[in-house]
């Protein structure tokens, strides 16, 4: 009797051979998601005023490098809107040009359109300033603003020249109102505006807030300014494991008591959801003519803490807070439904950063991940190695079925 085995035996290696193949060219030749070209991957659009123009005498500061992995994992990378797989498309009617959808406390981004793409925080930077501030001064601190800080452009809290504050009664007015005029006095405080933002860039390299580079204090536009959705959500999803700073966004309305024969001034938050969408915890609101709207806020539902940050989106057809409430809904439903995240909050430092802060808010050895943040991201991927391993064997377990077939006598 012929046996046919051997010849069986090289066709299944073959098929199982060229199915191993199959599942590794999707890694080893797909294009990543980083080389893709999207729009605004290195810089934001260009502006539509003079605001960026540096000084005389000074060059405008170069793009700042994009990494070649995506922080936060390789998914995000990718242009346009990135969902989980098998799920809805996010509700109609957003108008921003980019937005991440993140769990607060997993660290987890549900869903997320050109997460990386660099646009202008307007004063969403405060977010960054505050942090600053958290770290180098103490809630009591009194801080006595200059005739310059009360000068700003507005919007303004009404600080007064001369008259002592302490750092709370500021920070309301920072977060709540996005006072300018708070803006320049903490920066003056921390050592003067170039001081202030030199520090909030440190503190951004460190946390792997890559796409950032703060120009103002305040979120004004200034040569080289640049954020991304993906980025303001690293650092909101710090800055609110923040006593000080989450207590502050949380806030619809405070006073700052009468100083020194001055009246005491009001200060209500700007955010509109507060007090409106059930289980809001707070956020900020920013605007510029060059950045448009951005918005960042968070809400809790059934013991979840969701955030979503916008950029570059427009009033109309709807308000943008309304637009950001369908966005929350939206990132319930996908919790609900047990839907896999699509990347990871990561706080990766950059290679020059001295330390980054881990997500329970201490600060850990550079090169560190945060317990929110897993490994670089394998191309591979976890299932693309599983069904390697289960055709080496199946390969492996034809050959000696084959061998021992051959070793029987035939009859």
């Amino acid at each position: 009797m012929h046996n046919a085995f051997p010849r069986s035996r090289r066709v299944l290696a073959s098929a199982l051979t060229a199915g191993l193949l199959a599942v590794a060219a999707p890694a080893v030749f797909a294009v990543p998601a980083q080389a893709q070209q999207c729009a605004d991957r290195a810089a934001p659009p260009a502006p539509v005023d003079t605001s960026e123009q540096p000084k005389p005498g000074q060059a405008a500061p170069a793009p700042l490098p994009v990494p070649a992995q995506p922080v936060g994992g390789q998914r995000l990378g990718g242009c346009g809107v990135v969902l989980p797989v098998g799920a809805l498309n996010p509700p109609d009617g957003d108008t921003a040009a980019s937005w991440v959808l993140q769990d607060l406390d997993s660290g987890d981004v549900l869903a997320a359109k050109d997460p990386h793409a660099r646009e202008r925080p307007a004063s969403l930077i405060k977010t960054l300033l505050a942090l600053v501030v958290v770290t180098e001064m103490h809630p009591d601190q009194v801080v006595v603003p200059t005739k310059e800080d009360a000068e700003q452009e507005c919007t303004c809290v009404g600080i007064t020249a001369g008259a002592q504050y302490t750092v709370d009664q500021l920070m309301h007015g920072l977060l709540m109102h996005s006072g300018n005029d708070v803006a320049h006095a903490f920066a003056t405080a921390l050592g003067g505006v170039d001081v202030a933002v030199a520090k909030m860039n440190q503190l951004a390299a460190r946390i792997g807030a890559t796409d950032t580079r703060a120009a103002t204090p305040s979120g004004l536009d200034g040569p080289g300014m640049s954020t991304s959705a993906y980025d303001l959500s690293t650092i909101f999803h710090y800055a609110m494991k923040q006593p000080e700073f989450a207590q502050a966004v949380g806030t619809k309305a405070y006073t700052i008591p009468a100083i020194g024969g001055k009246p005491a001034i009001p200060v209500y938050n700007d955010n509109k959801l507060l007090g409106v969408y059930p289980g809001f915890l707070g956020g900020k609101t920013g605007f510029t003519d060059d950045a448009r709207h951005t918005y960042v806020g968070a809400a809790q539902h059934e013991g979840r803490r969701l955030a979503v940050v916008m950029m570059r989106a427009e009033q109309q057809p709807s308000r943008v807070v309304d637009q950001a409430a369908k966005l929350l809904d939206y990132g319930f439903s996908l919790e609900n439904d047990h839907a896999a995240p699509v990347g990871r909050i990561v706080y990766e430092p950059s290679a020059t950063a001295p330390s980054a802060p881990q997500a329970n808010g201490n600060v850990a050895a550079a090169g560190g991940t945060s317990s929110a943040a897993p490994a670089k991201p394998d191309p591979f991927g976890t299932t693309g190695w599983v069904l390697t391993l289960v055709v080496a064997v199946i390969i492996v377990a034809g050959f000696v079925l084959g061998n021992q077939r051959k070793k029987r006598p035939q009859r």
